[in-house]
């Protein structure tokens, strides 16, 4: 009964370089696991987060809120996106939601006119009378168009206002004109111009999920506001 624990003795005395390895590489193996377990965690959760605000952003901007207000503010969205979204202020206009138009939005990449101008253009067109129409060609992102309708609503006496862009952005320019102390009803542009094509939703999708992580980032970080896009 000896030997066997004897040559057992041994046979451990004789291991110590490899269990003085084995150590270090069982503690890394386990970093590794938690690394992993912690990568996939952060993943399931940016999902989850991505796909929540997904569902917000689509209800949110599917619900026409536009009631009357002192004013309409039209934000600027590109060269079409300005022109669909000019269409519905100006039919809010003739059916009397406010007595005014705000246009907001600056000059864009190789446009030759600012935003503000093109969609004063597109409502004297549709019958909204030019002495109606304030401009706003400074502002070059959704926070800018906030910053500066704030302003503009404060010289002008307006407490309200209706705020009309298309269904994917309504969700964050609200939140961004409530933080900059406007109160806005806001009111989709497909409501006149009708639904948007399935990739165009989701280009849009994607843009607003990143520009609100971008603004929660940068608000975090004290950052100052930014020309993101709008």
């Amino acid at each position: 009964m000896r030997f066997p624990i004897v040559r057992l003795l041994r046979q451990r005395k004789q291991r110590p370089s490899q269990s003085g390895v084995s150590r270090p590489l069982r503690v890394l193996a386990a970093w590794r696991r938690w690394l992993l377990r912690l990568f996939l965690a952060g993943m399931a959760l940016s999902l989850l987060t991505v796909g929540a605000l997904t569902v917000v952003i689509l209800r949110y901007g599917s619900v026409d809120r536009a009631r009357p207000a002192g004013v309409i503010i039209v934000l600027g969205g590109g060269k079409d996106g300005t022109t669909r979204r000019t269409l519905h202020a100006a039919a809010l206009y003739a059916q009397g939601y406010a007595p005014y138009l705000l246009c907001s939005g600056a000059t864009m990449g190789d446009e030759p006119i600012s935003e503000a101008e093109r969609c004063a253009q597109v409502a004297v067109a549709h019958g909204v009378p030019a002495n109606a129409i304030v401009l706003d060609e400074s502002s070059g992102s959704t926070e800018e168009n906030a910053i500066q309708s704030a302003a503009i609503l404060r010289a002008r006496g307006w407490r309200e206002a209706v705020l009309v862009s298309d269904e994917t952005h309504l969700w964050r320019a609200h939140w961004l004109f409530g933080r900059k102390g406007v109160r806005v009803w806001t009111s989709p542009a497909q409501v006149t111009t009708g639904p948007q094509s399935r990739r165009e939703t989701l280009r849009a999708l994607f843009h607003e999920i990143a520009a609100t992580g971008w603004y929660v980032g940068k608000s975090l970080l004290g950052l100052p506001y930014t020309r993101f896009g709008s």
